[in-house]
């Protein structure tokens, strides 16, 4: 089993499906409502443990309803929540979330006790002794815990994933302090500055994230596939069509599946070749982590 160390969001979403998504200043009916749990982190985190990652999870929740159900919900899957910190100031985070009738979404998040998670409250114990092979990162907590997170597991010669989502300026050390960054065309364009339209322009993004410092670059183009830069492939691995219904966390389940499949020795062209049968099945589910699928759906 794979050891996986996650350090990320977890929020509460709030979900409404709809015909279309309403235009600025338009009000609009909507049809089914969902409370999900999510977050990037957590959907992360949720992905590896269903696909047989051994999942250490590190987030910052509110002393609230939504804070105790997602721990009781992490716990469930078989994920370890002993570093998960309580906040007694701020409210849990929260996703308001609208899915149109060809499964596309916008969310809007409001961070809550996830902006509140320091560097100083991520144990340092986490990067000791071998413990983990992998550490999942994504920018929904502060970027100063995750820069500290990057540098503390690089040097402990753990590999650092990031899923530069939603995308920020980032400082010079994390690039460098990073195997594998993991954006979409829309992050990896404005991390590099460079358009993503086809193969060629993902290339050429992917080769400016390069420079940067980060050593393998995945950019995910959403039913498309997936775009590898990286030290022993470059190329495109086609994606698999289906007929979506959400697309939310389609990406953290692509992100978790890589985590797990690379923690267990594979190569990231097939890492990417089973992150995208993952994220092909989570796309024709509603909600974000009840989307993810298990290992046995897979195989």
């Amino acid at each position: 089993m794979s050891r996986i160390l996650v350090i990320g969001s977890t929020n509460t979403d709030m979900v409404i499906k709809t015909e279309k998504i309403p235009s600025p200043g338009e009000t609009i009916l909507g049809g089914k409502f969902l409370l999900n749990p999510g977050g990037k982190g957590a959907n992360q985190a949720v992905a590896a443990s269903r696909l047989n990652g051994k999942v250490t999870f590190v987030t910052k929740r509110g002393n609230d309803l939504f804070g105790n159900q997602a721990i009781g919900l992490l716990m469930r899957e078989g994920i370890d929540t002993q570093y998960v910190l309580k906040d007694n100031n701020l409210p849990s985070g929260v996703a308001l979330i609208t899915v149109d009738a060809k499964g596309e979404n916008t969310i809007v998040v409001a961070p809550g006790s996830n902006g509140n998670l320091q560097a100083e409250e991520i144990p340092d114990e986490l990067f000791d002794g071998g413990k983990f092979s992998i550490l999942l990162l994504q920018l929904e907590i502060p970027l100063e815990s995750v820069s500290h997170a990057a540098r503390k597991a690089a040097a402990a010669g753990i590999k650092v994933i990031l899923n530069p989502a939603p995308a920020a300026k980032l400082p010079d050390d994390l690039f460098k302090n990073c195997w594998l960054f993991t954006p979409n065309e829309t992050e990896a364009e404005i991390l590099s500055g460079i358009r993503v339209q086809n193969v060629e322009s993902a290339d050429n993004a992917a080769m400016a994230l390069q420079k940067k410092g980060v050593r393998n670059v995945i950019i995910t183009l959403g039913s498309a596939g997936a775009f590898i830069r990286s030290e022993e492939f470059t190329g495109m691995i086609p994606g698999i069509r289906v007929d979506a219904v959400d697309t939310t966390a389609a990406g953290d389940v692509f992100n978790g599946a890589v985590a797990v499949s690379l923690a267990e020795g594979s190569s990231i062209e097939d890492a990417v070749r089973f992150a995208n049968k993952a994220a092909s099945i989570s796309v024709t589910r509603l909600g974000a982590q009840a989307s993810a699928p298990y290992r046995n759906e897979i195989e």
